[in-house]
C-alpha cells in the first residue's frame, strides 16, 4: 500500500507500508523513525475508534499513525 504525504515541517513524503514487522516502511527514514517511536502506543483506527497498540506488522495501524501524526494526502494499494 503507497502512502504520500507531508510531514509537521513541511518535508513531503512517499512510503510503501509493507505489512512487515521487521520494514513496515520503505521509502522515508523519517516515517520509519516515527513508526518505530510509536510501536506499542495506542492509535485510532478511525476518528472514533476502534483504538488499538500500534503494531509496525499492522499496516491498517501504521496507516492510522500518518493519519494522525502528518498530513496524509493520499493512500492506494
Amino acid at each position: 500500500m503507497l502512502a504520500t504525504g507531508v510531514l509537521e515541517d513541511g518535508c513531503p513524503y512517499q512510503v510503501e507500508i509493507t505489512g512487515r514487522a521487521d520494514r513496515p516502511v520503505i521509502g522515508s527514514a523519517r516515517i520509519r523513525a516515527l513508526v518505530e517511536q510509536y510501536t506499542g502506543k495506542p492509535v485510532l483506527l478511525s476518528p472514533v475508534g476502534p483504538r488499538r497498540e500500534l503494531d509496525p506488522g499492522d499496516p491498517q495501524a501504521v496507516l492510522a499513525l500518518l493519519r494522525q501524526r502528518t498530513h496524509l494526502v493520499e493512500q492506494g494499494g
